[in-house]
């Protein structure tokens, strides 16, 4: 789709005189919302919304807690080990959220999708990584098992009854993708011999299909099967993973890496070859008015790049092209075999070339990038946000979110323009940006990923910021462009996953490894959510309050008039 600001202000044109509609642009971006159709606000509404919205940052703080700002409260809708079905329950370490309701006349009641990233031994298996550190020699079967049970993901429905969110017990839709489920490979060419392969893992964040599917996307793929890797020679040689599953299971470590589509109807997924193998933090989607897919994905590593897949057929995943950035030039260099000669010259064919997507990205020339995360498109102006996290080894300590804006707005042009939206740091208040979010109104909401091992150091780089937080830019009003935090976490904890509800007045979030400084489960650093066990619990909450709604009232008319 072809977007600019006449189209734009045309197209909102008479909205002064009446009725707005949520713009078909957002509905057809791959954001962090499934804005219900017949989400409208009346003009003068919006104006009053805007004089009345007032934000009080919290201030940093250490507390053991979740702490949210003056006009939000929240509960928690699950939490590890919770029951979804009479067979299964909720995995560890939830990360990326995203709800997609039945139909558009109930926005309220539909399947909520949250991945499971990681485990912690201490608590998932009772594996002793303080005692035993090889988990090669001492990790049993058994404790392998359950820690390939409590990754992938989860599939439960939920609905909102008198103001909470609560799960709906043994729904035929609940249900669990872990490291042991069949999932086929979206691709011709067997990789390893296998199309089809066993499970997903390192589940970080993900995204929705304009088909209303869910995409869960492995990232530290390497941690539990290990890595192939190659010298000067192309010789390859197995490299040992960080918790040792390959003494029990040898899996190939091609089979992951991948992003994954999970159908929530019944549970059946595919993994996506053509958009590459590396640690992927997100994949979102942008649907073109011709029903081809654009694909933005970044690899969470350092030194590592931004890639973006054209389809070249409607709704596919499969045909077209995968391409890399060169941030500097401003152009996508495209992963292709047949048309790269310097591939050609180191690559057997185009699937070697996406397992080793890293190193054909390196020969292209593509630009080394600060552990690029998520990923996130602009609904007011179609410009592309990706959360750079840090990258300790060039002294950025804080991160950054840049800005791609692509050729004429045309998100397959293979040019583009990068620049810098916002730098970490005490200045700007904020530290090493994780996932991004855009509610119903183009405000941008930020999670940060300090790690726990960093984090409230005296004299570190992170101590003026505490424990990692949820922030706020508005678009609007008297604090357009501030940082805001308005939500901090429990210890050791990280926020991730924000996703809003259909009509704006939920932000569904995770609260990802409290605790997980822990040495001693006697004397645990966290025990939110405060569970009468007193053991730290990653879980699911929904925020809500006045702040949310007012803030997903103000419409984008507004911010261009401004």
């Amino acid at each position: 789709m072809e977007y600019n600001r006449r189209k734009f202000i045309s197209f909102f044109g008479k909205a002064s005189l009446g009725v707005a509609i949520l713009p078909q642009f957002l509905i057809r971006c791959g954001n962090t919302t499934t804005p219900s159709k017949d989400f409208k606000i009346n003009a003068a509404e919006r104006l009053e919304a805007l004089k009345k919205v007032t934000l009080e940052a919290l201030a940093p703080s250490d507390k053991d807690d979740l702490l949210l700002a003056n006009g939000l409260d929240y509960h928690t809708i699950i939490k590890w080990g919770d029951q979804i079905s009479s067979k299964d329950f909720f995995g560890y370490n939830n990360d990326f959220t995203a709800f997609i309701p039945f139909d558009d006349e109930n926005p309220n009641d539909g399947l909520l999708w949250v991945n499971h990233e990681y485990v912690n031994p201490l608590y998932v298996s009772n594996y002793n990584y303080i005692k035993h550190k090889d988990p090669h020699q001492f990790k049993t079967k058994e404790q392998v098992e359950k820690e390939m049970y409590n990754v992938g993901g989860s599939i439960v429905r939920i609905k909102e009854l008198n103001g909470r969110w609560e799960i709906v017990e043994n729904d035929p839709h609940n249900r669990r993708i872990t490291a042991n489920t069949p999932i086929k490979l979206n691709w011709d060419t067997p990789i390893k011999g296998k199309t089809t392969v066993i499970g997903t893992h390192s589940n970080c964040s993900g995204g929705i299909t304009p088909w209303k599917t869910f995409l869960t996307c492995e990232e530290n793929y390497d941690s539990y099967y290990g890595e192939t890797e190659y010298d000067k020679n192309n010789v390859p040689s197995h490299k040992l993973s960080s918790q040792g599953w390959e003494k029990f299971y040898e899996y190939p470590p091609e089979h992951y890496g991948w992003v994954v589509e999970v159908d929530p109807k019944d549970g059946t997924a595919q993994k996506h070859i053509a958009l590459g193998r590396f640690a992927h933090e997100c994949c979102t989607l942008y649907e073109l008015e011709d029903k081809r897919i654009v694909a933005y994905t970044g690899d969470d590593k350092k030194d590592e790049h931004l890639y973006k897949f054209i389809s070249s057929k409607p709704s596919s995943l499969k045909e077209g092209t995968l391409y890399v950035a060169d941030t500097i030039h401003g152009k996508w260099l495209a992963l292709d075999w047949e048309s790269q000669e310097i591939l050609k010259n180191n690559f057997k064919d185009q699937t070697e070339v996406l397992i080793r997507a890293r190193e054909a990205s390196k020969l292209l020339g593509a630009t080394p990038l600060n552990r690029p995360e998520d990923i996130e498109i602009d609904p007011i102006t179609g410009n592309i946000f990706v959360s750079l996290t840090n990258n300790k080894n060039k002294n950025d300590f804080h991160g950054s979110i840049l800005k791609i804006e692509e050729t004429k707005g045309a998100f397959d042009a293979l040019t583009f323009t990068a620049s810098t939206y916002k730098a970490g740091g005490e200045e700007n208040g904020f530290s090493c940006p994780d996932n991004l979010a855009f509610d119903l109104s183009g405000n941008l909401w930020m999670t940060s990923d300090m790690s726990g091992s960093a984090m409230n150091k005296e004299n570190g780089p992170y101590m003026p910021f505490k424990n990692n937080s949820l922030f706020v830019i508005p678009r609007l009003g008297k604090d357009a462009g501030k940082v805001i935090r308005v939500a901090s976490a429990p210890k050791d904890a990280e926020l991730t996953g924000p996703w809003f509800s259909p009509d704006g007045k939920t932000l569904f979030l995770s609260v990802q490894h409290p605790g997980e400084e822990t040495t001693d489960k006697n004397n645990p650093t966290s025990t939110w959510p405060f569970d009468s066990d007193n053991i730290p619990k990653p879980a699911v909450v929904a925020i809500k309050g006045d702040l949310i709604e007012k803030m997903n009232k103000l419409n984008q008319i507004i911010a261009i008039e401004n």
